[in-house]
């Protein structure tokens, strides 16, 4: 018994290295991380997180997307940003905070969306398409989580690309997010293949507002 479970767990650990590499392999070419070279496509899709972690300490991962979604925009590579995040009660919603910090950042309100049940990152991207009509358009988020993000998108039928934000490596944060991110792309390859998860919630079309 115990061998069988040691062989087990050898292979699991082996099927989890596989498609690590497998999601870094076939997203290669979709992440860019110099705004120049970004081609231009109507919208962002801007991926949310904590504006703040444990006693109030800055989240640089929220700092550096939302740097990053205001880069694209000042460079003219989109039109319009769906912001997606967690609004779990009304006392943490990711989508508000990241609205007003692209406001202050010079992006007008008027060309931010927001998408409020944006709990997971396959709700996102499949919300991103059946509420707000984003068919082909930028990912933002850190590295480790495009590579997730656009295998989800594409494996919706999306023509999506992704724009790197900063990442910040070395650190205990970094180190604790790509340990999970391990376990999210099984889930995130076991959602399309055999679960055929759904959005937690769907709803009402929501028009985006696009720059001319």
């Amino acid at each position: 018994m115990l061998k069988c479970l040691m062989i087990l767990f050898v292979l699991a650990v082996f099927f989890i290295f596989v498609l690590d590499k497998y999601m870094n392999y076939v997203t290669r070419s979709a992440i860019y991380t110099e705004v120049e070279k970004v081609p231009h496509k109507r919208a962002a899709l801007l991926l949310g997180t904590a504006k703040y972690v444990a006693k109030g300490k800055k989240n640089y991962f929220y700092v550096y997307r939302i740097r990053a979604a205001v880069a694209l925009w000042k460079a003219g590579k989109v039109d319009a940003i769906v912001v997606s995040g967690d609004n779990a009660s009304k006392y943490y919603n990711e989508t508000v905070r990241m609205q007003k910090d692209l406001i202050k950042a010079g992006v007008p309100k008027k060309y931010i969306a927001l998408d409020y049940a944006g709990f997971r990152t396959l709700d996102s991207v499949v919300r991103a398409e059946a509420l707000f009509d984003l068919k082909e358009y930028i990912i933002v988020s850190q590295k480790f989580h495009l590579q997730r993000a656009i295998f989800l998108a594409r494996a919706k039928g999306q023509d999506v690309i992704g724009f790197a934000a900063k990442d910040i490596p070395g650190t205990k944060a970094s180190r604790k997010m790509v340990f999970r991110e391990y376990f999210a792309r099984v889930k995130a390859l076991l959602d399309v293949t055999v679960l055929h998860t759904r959005p937690a919630f769907l709803g009402d079309k929501v028009k985006v507002n696009y720059r001319k």
